[in-house]
């Protein structure tokens, strides 16, 4: 399954956010994404104080890393 497109102009945590949960509507049993969207909310209120840009940019390449593996997956 090929990734959304427009994963490169995800810039700032909420475009991240919603792209992660458009492909979680994308996976093909629900089960699966009940999962990952429970793990997409988890990351978020993890991640929701962070404020070092640069910390941000590299959460934001990763977490599309990780939707592209489970996508293809």
């Amino acid at each position: 399954m090929p990734p959304l497109p427009n994963a490169e102009r995800v810039r700032s945590a909420v475009q991240l956010y919603r792209y992660l949960l458009r492909c979680c509507q994308r996976l093909p049993e629900e089960s699966v994404r009940q999962h990952y969207r429970h793990a997409v909310r988890q990351s978020f209120k993890v991640h929701a104080d962070e404020d070092d840009p640069e910390r941000i940019q590299q959460i934001i390449k990763r977490a599309i890393e990780d939707a592209d593996w489970v996508m293809n997956k």
